[in-house]
């Protein structure tokens, strides 16, 4: 599945923002479920694993939750008391839920990083049946958060509904739940409905029933079997009879998503923003105020606008001011330019209007449709005098600066507001100077939050360290965050040359 760079990044962003509800103790260094001075520290509850024990330990159990790390990722350190509480719960589950952690920045874990597809730190994947089965962990980061969703995720995937009450409990009017309706359980349909629930266990509630009426909304007297989705938007519920697996995993996932998806500090609205974010579809965005006159207006005419373009691969949002800061800093946008709208297609390219009315969206992507519209491309002024250590650069010399420079480039994105980058600023300082008089080497920095990021670098979050060889081979740095990591790190690329160059020179 295609995704943008941009809107992936931001997906994951919003998950850190609304998912990690962390305490205040855990953050505190030498807190409460520290031990104290002197004293022996228990045993951890979270298996340590390396590329040394990994397989022959997944393999063991039916189901394990690994955390990939970098010591010296802030979140993973967040993170860290809070696992380790849950694993200490989970290991008295019946059955018992394994947690386990593997230090992805140590060089003897890259092959296992590279495999689990590890772009960030800290990632959870749930592994099935001995490793055989990969699902990406999509619960909260919190100890009790971890506990319930696991516990749920242990389980059967759906679940039996047998009373009116077994139906209270799982279908809700704030989440999206999928219902099979059958005659009896040993039917093809409801052998391809338990392959679906298992393969969106981590997305969704599945449930099934021999009895309609049992189901808080909808005809009764429809015939079995059939799937019915609740959601809590649009109209509520809908229904497929198509069993075919392929047909109904896409029936679960195009009914997810709301026509207008809500982007405000409702925590309810939050999965189907992720949702949003995540979907291979042409997004757009319009941020607004909700507390403005003309909100209500703007929302009818943007609903209408919508309607019109479903099934045409286009998925639209609409932001509260108040709840938008990250998505204008992430965007490089100001208040005053509100009401505003945002296109952006897969490729990263981007279309922007500001200062809008509610009727000038239909024409604006109209235009866009028509091909009309001029892409909205974000670059700095270069700066005049670039003495500076560390050199900036900007998206106009992006190209000319790094990728086709001829030199070893070491290139940091950063963002203004990001506290990990304010630490890292002089430690890159310190690593420029050491390589002043060494015309080969370059250490730049580049505002992801005022700068088009291209395609070829993954900036999942900030600060995102990029090596651009003399050579041309692009590598992204993933070491310590000390000045001597990043000169060992330099020293040990600058020379290495692409082996189909080597290849051609010798013949």
């Amino acid at each position: 599945m295609a995704t943008s760079r941009v809107w992936t990044f931001f997906g994951l962003l919003l998950f850190l923002l609304l998912s990690l509800t962390l305490t205040v103790a855990a953050e505190a260094e030498g807190g409460a479920g520290g031990a104290a001075a002197g004293e022996e520290a228990e045993p951890s509850a979270v298996l340590t694993l390396d590329a040394s024990n990994f397989s022959e330990t997944v393999s063991k159990h039916p189901f394990v939750v690994v955390e990939f790390y970098a010591p010296w990722c802030g979140h993973c350190k967040k993170l860290a008391p809070e696992y380790e509480k849950a694993a200490s719960v989970l290991t008295k589950h019946d059955p018992p839920v394994i947690l386990a952690k593997v230090d992805a920045n140590d060089d003897l874990n890259k092959g296992l990083a590279s495999k689990y597809e590890i772009k960030g730190f800290p990632t959870l994947r749930i592994l099935r049946n001995g490793g055989k089965e990969i699902q990406e962990y999509k619960g909260p980061r919190s100890a009790d958060g971890i506990v319930e969703y696991l516990k749920k995720q242990v389980g059967p995937a759906s679940s039996e509904i047998e009373s009116s009450d077994d139906a209270d409990k799982l279908i809700s009017d704030k989440k999206i739940t999928i219902v099979g309706v059958f005659s009896e359980f040993s039917v093809e349909e409801y052998e391809n409905f338990t392959t679906v629930a298992e393969k969106l266990r981590s997305d969704y509630e599945f449930g099934h029933t021999l009895n309609t009426s049992l189901l808080p909304r909808g005809e009764t007297t429809v015939k079995q079997p059939f799937v019915r989705l609740f959601k809590p938007f649009d109209e509520l519920f809908i229904d497929t009879q198509d069993f075919r697996v392929d047909a109904l995993q896409r029936f679960v996932e195009s009914s997810s998503i709301p026509i207008v998806t809500t982007f405000n500090k409702d925590p309810s609205n939050h999965p189907f923003v992720m949702k949003f974010f995540n979907s291979p579809n042409v997004k757009v965005l319009l941020f607004v105020n909700f507390s403005d006159e003309l909100f209500d207006t703007f929302k009818s005419k943007y609903y209408e606008i919508a309607e019109s373009y479903k099934g045409k691969n286009i998925s639209f949002l609409v932001g509260d001011l108040d709840a938008s800061q990250g998505a204008f800093q992430f965007f490089g946008l100001r208040e005053d330019q509100v009401p505003l709208v945002i296109l952006q297609e897969n490729d990263g390219t981007k279309f922007l209007k500001s200062n809008l009315k509610p009727d000038q969206i239909a024409l604006w992507l109209k235009e866009y449709m028509e091909g009309s519209l001029k892409p909205y491309r974000k670059s700095q002024p270069a700066p005049h005098n670039n003495n500076d250590p560390v050199k900036v650069v900007v998206a106009d010399n992006l190209n000319e600066m790094v990728l086709n420079s001829k030199k070893n480039v070491l290139l940091e994105f950063y963002a203004p507001w990001c506290g990990h980058c304010k630490k890292l600023a002089p430690i890159l300082d310190e690593v420029a100077v050491s390589f002043e008089n060494e015309a080969d080497v370059i250490i730049a920095k580049m505002d992801g939050s005022a700068n088009d990021i291209p395609n070829e670098f993954q900036v999942r979050g900030y600060p995102t360290m990029y090596f651009s060889s003399a050579s041309g081979k692009l590598l992204q740095y993933e070491g310590g965050r000390t000045a001597e990591d990043i000169i060992n790190f330099i020293q040990k690329n600058r020379h290495v040359i692409d082996e189909h160059d080597s290849l051609q020179d010798e013949l």
